[in-house]
């Protein structure tokens, strides 16, 4: 597997620092700290109710921490409204798929491209020179990721009716449309079979060089994540449990306590 290659002392690109989330009474994350560099895959596990989603609602804004700092290059994401963390390069999948059903798979791709277009209603009503030209560069980026994604067959037709797997992939070219620089993927193998599986571990590798994208995976898949993980971070109860390479965490007694339970009485 091809390692992300970090510079020595090379800042993160994304720093979670001491983020606690609390709703009423319930911690749902205590104090979790973590980095991801440049060119890494940083895959995120624990058992259910780990706080594995509700980090990733921290990071995509759906979600306000009550406690810490989420960092993008050195600046706070936190005061940024929801509709604008794609703009600073932040593309997320969901666990249950939400594409538009009634729209087709280009139209849904094109969606994705809303934080790169700057037009406004007049321009767009008059179809002035600006706006054909950002129509042209919009088409050949959403026809570039459509093939890349190998979704040619299915451009034209409606979403809804698609294979579970074909959607999850329509997904992910509308998240790659917005031209992420991290790629947020919650539950990605999620109701795929064990060859959709291997196929998406080769994607996502694949997509992580061939497009420059740091990719943060949650998923309870632990075949997939311990094959294209470069680093691994391990939570339990809304802390962090361990982390490191693959091989240190799979080895980690807590880990090990925690997906498997005690061997004490």
């Amino acid at each position: 597997m091809a390692q992300a290659q970090l510079a020595q002392g090379q800042a993160p690109l994304l720093a979670v620092n001491d983020v606690s989330v609390v709703f009423g009474g319930i911690i749902a994350l205590n104090g979790v700290s973590f980095d991801m560099h440049k060119g890494q895959i940083l895959g995120l596990i624990g058992p259910n109710g780990a706080g594995k989603t509700t980090l990733f609602n921290c990071l995509s804004r759906l979600y306000q921490p009550s406690k810490g700092d989420i960092l993008m290059e050195g600046s706070s994401i936190l005061t940024r409204p929801v509709h604008r963390i794609a703009e600073i390069g932040i593309g997320r999948t969901f666990q249950n798929v939400s594409l538009f059903q009634n729209m087709s798979v280009i139209d849904n791709v094109r969606i994705g491209m809303h934080s790169h277009t700057t037009t406004d209603v007049v321009s767009d009503s008059l179809q002035l020179p600006a706006v054909r030209r950002t129509e042209a560069a919009i088409n050949a980026r959403v026809g570039e990721i459509i093939d890349y994604l190998d979704l040619n067959d299915v451009a034209a037709r409606v979403v809804a009716g698609l294979p579970f797997g074909t959607q999850k992939r329509v997904e992910l070219a509308r998240a790659l449309a917005a031209e992420p620089k991290i790629l947020l993927l919650d539950e990605p193998a999620g109701g795929l079979n064990h060859e959709e599986v291997y196929v998406l571990g080769d994607m996502i590798k694949r997509i992580r060089t061939d497009r420059n994208i740091t990719v943060l995976l949650v998923e309870h898949h632990m075949g997939l994540v311990m094959s294209i993980a470069d680093h691994v971070v391990a939570l339990n109860f809304g802390r962090k449990l361990a982390e490191g390479t693959p091989a240190q965490v799979q080895q980690d007694p807590d880990v090990i306590k925690a997906y498997l339970g005690s061997k004490e009485s």
